[in-house]
């Protein structure tokens, strides 16, 4: 299956969708931010820990379909920032599987992977 990418995503945030399969995350990457601006609420997206520069075949993570976006601005107190506003987005995931990239493209500015389901037991992520 292809899928577009989000990644950088923490260990805390992928683990706690393994133990819960319904999860809320906040992304304030533009990356993924961007990603997440052009898909659709029931899109299956995939979730890796490893930066976008890492992202190679074999690189494994979780699918999830996407449940719920909501996009909106928080202010940031000046003396942290030169701007006074962030983009975040919340997106809420439902665990789909677990998954191991085959193939890594770029299309219009977003990344798609073609992904192979994997069972937990072929899993090296820890």
């Amino acid at each position: 299956m292809e899928l577009p990418l989000l990644s950088g995503i923490t260990r805390r945030a992928l683990d706690a969708l393994l133990r819960n399969p319904f999860r809320t995350l906040e992304i304030r990457s533009a990356r993924n931010y961007i990603v997440l601006e052009r898909v659709r609420e029931g899109d299956l997206v995939f979730l890796t820990y490893e930066s976008l520069e890492d992202v190679t075949r074999g690189t494994e993570g979780i699918v999830a379909r996407v449940v719920k976006i909501e996009r909106m601005f928080q202010r940031v107190p000046w003396e942290e920032s030169d701007e006074r506003e962030v983009s975040v987005c919340r997106v809420q995931l439902r665990l789909v599987g677990l998954g191991r990239i085959i193939e890594v493209e770029e299309k219009d500015g977003m990344v798609f992977v073609k992904v192979r389901e994997m069972m937990h037991h072929e899993m090296s992520m820890g």
